[in-house]
């Protein structure tokens, strides 16, 4: 894993991916935490009314099980290449996860981007998919329209799906790309499903979809190490009273370094 290497690719095409980041027992723990939780959004969005377009999606995952906060954890080996993208710290923004079946349709498979602004010169997003399966073009391996991060207009689809390229590699592998890089998920023509987690990060000022430092809990910091407590946001936290304001800079909700 050249750090250098992907910042080229992520700056040039808008993608990179990274053959066998996470070992091979996370992979199997996560695959079988999936469908419960997949079964719990479901309760939720049925009784809520929005179940609509939402076909085996998954959003804030990380308390669900361990095994969620076992991978976040684990990617800690890819920090050096988030540091030089974004020229600093960032957090989590978003811990979500796909399952692909067989010719299903959702809003993932329809052409989009997860951030509408950025610049070459401030990096704002980064998404990271964990591939839980084989990612291959039968199964619905993601597609990508390399260098169409700074294109504003969204490509119609004939022209997308003629000039994408699809993001394929063994499971456990990790595929990255520019937030703003038009893309979609494939759709599965063979009948076994197709898993992945997706995690966004963001520069630390961004607010995060949910309070996962709060969701984590303020008592399980001791047990976060450098790279948990940052990106779960622990070193971002806005103080909620004088009190927590006036403290030592050690003890500081909001730490140095996070623009």
């Amino acid at each position: 894993m050249n750090i250098n290497e992907v910042d080229t690719a992520l700056a040039a095409q808008g993608w990179a991916v990274l053959p066998n980041i996470v070992r091979a027992d996370l992979i199997d723990s996560l695959v079988a935490a999936l469908p419960s939780s997949l079964e719990r959004r479901n309760q939720i969005r049925q009784r809520n009314g929005v179940l609509d377009n939402t076909t085996g999606t998954l959003h804030h995952l990380l308390m669900d099980d361990e095994c969620y906060v076992g991978l976040l954890d684990a990617l800690s080996v890819v920090e050096p290449i988030l540091k030089q993208y974004f020229g600093g710290n960032f957090i989590l923004n978003s811990y979500g996860g796909v399952v692909n079946e067989h010719d299903s349709r959702s809003y993932v498979h329809q052409v989009h981007r997860d951030i509408r602004f950025g610049s070459d010169h401030r990096r704002f997003m980064l998404n990271i998919l964990v591939m839980l399966d084989d990612f291959t073009p039968e199964n619905g391996a993601t597609h990508l329209l390399s260098h169409s991060q700074n294109v504003q207009e969204k490509p119609d689809d004939e022209s997308f799906y003629k000039e994408s390229s699809r993001a394929t590699g063994p499971r456990g592998s990790v595929l990255m790309f520019d937030s703003r890089l038009w893309h979609a998920t494939g759709r599965n023509v063979t009948h076994l499903p197709r898993r992945a987690l997706t995690l966004t990060f963001t520069s630390p000022f961004f607010k995060p979809q949910l309070d996962y430092a709060r969701q984590f809990g303020y008592s399980n910091i001791d047990t976060c190490n450098g790279w948990m407590r940052q990106v779960l946001g622990f070193n971002a936290r806005v103080p909620e009273s004088l009190d927590e304001f006036y403290v030592p800079v050690e003890q500081r909700f909001y730490q140095r370094g996070q623009d």
